[in-house]
């Protein structure tokens, strides 16, 4: 590429990003504020709190099975109980 214009390109992007950037925060500041001024979070979000909680008590009983599989799995076996009679 030639070094003039990348000489250019790169102020232009930099200042481009510099606006994309504050419009951003303007829309989040506005958005932001509309949810604050409703007096709720987010449509939905209690629905998604629980849900979240369901999965953790799952994700919770499944650790206790995994560390159920382990200890039997370290222990070792008894071999006269496979026998043959």
């Amino acid at each position: 590429m030639n070094p003039d214009a990348l000489a250019v390109l790169i102020p232009v992007i930099a200042i481009g990003g510099f606006f994309a950037w504050r419009i951003a925060l303007a829309f989040t500041g506005a958005y932001t504020a509309r949810l604050n001024a409703q007096g709720q979070a987010a449509p939905g979000l209690e629905e998604v709190r629980g849900a979240i909680e369901e999965l953790r008590r799952e994700v919770a009983e499944l650790a206790e099975r995994v560390d159920f599989v382990e200890r039997l799995q370290a222990r070792p076996r008894d071999a006269g109980r496979l026998a043959p009679p």
